[in-house]
């Protein structure tokens, strides 16, 4: 069971399958041979504990990688209080030399948590790198499939803006394959009116 696997100097933390989106482009539906993401090299046979997790990064030199990311091949974020746990841990453990934390997530967290969670990610949490991927809710709901349909979109953009008072990095990305340069541009646009960045995300041929 691959809980914390290294990529591009990076720790990555793999938590969780579940996922509430069914993304177009999302790597879980091939596979890239020759690189972490192989068709079953993430899959979990079950959700790790937490102290499992935590057995995990202490396997490993932790304070050596210039980043920690909570990713793998689910959203994060069902997991986000065992998440927020372990980084307490780790806090704790190294102190100020723990590199800088980020999740990768869909921006459903509140959605999921039933909650505003921003607030506990206030000291925890460097970056969220947020998936923005379209320019409306009818084609994010194309491309990414929510459960929750065209309301997960402005649950997404409504997570941005308040993540931006408690994170000192937000970020929101796309993939550059499906996108015009107008759209590229509006992007831009909305991020822009959120208080957050903007990342342009080269398509992985999976």
């Amino acid at each position: 069971m691959t809980i914390t696997y290294e990529y591009e100097s990076a720790l990555y933390v793999n938590l969780t399958n579940k996922c509430n989106c069914n993304c177009e482009f999302c790597l879980r539906h091939g596979k890239a041979q020759g690189s972490i993401y192989t068709e079953d090299s993430l899959w979990l046979e079950r959700e790790p504990t937490r102290e499992e997790a935590l057995d995990s990064f202490l396997g490993r030199d932790v304070c050596s990688y210039r980043e920690i990311v909570f990713c793998g091949y689910g959203e994060p974020t069902y997991r986000l209080d065992d998440l927020l746990w372990l980084v307490d841990e780790l806090k704790a453990r190294f102190g100020d030399k723990l590199p800088p934390v980020r999740i990768n997530t869909n921006g459903h967290a509140n959605l999921i948590n039933g909650r505003n969670v921003c607030p506990e990610l206030s000291g925890r949490i460097h970056t969220l790198s947020i998936s923005l991927n379209a320019t409306n809710a009818a084609d994010y709901v194309a491309l990414c499939h929510p459960t929750q349909g065209e309301a997960a979109y402005q649950a997404m953009l409504d997570f941005a803006r308040e993540a931006a008072k408690y994170v000192s990095q937000v970020v929101l990305t796309i993939v550059d394959k499906d996108k015009t340069a107008e759209e590229i541009e509006l992007c831009h646009t909305i991020a822009a009116d959120l208080g957050v960045k903007l990342r342009v995300r080269s398509f992985i041929d999976s």
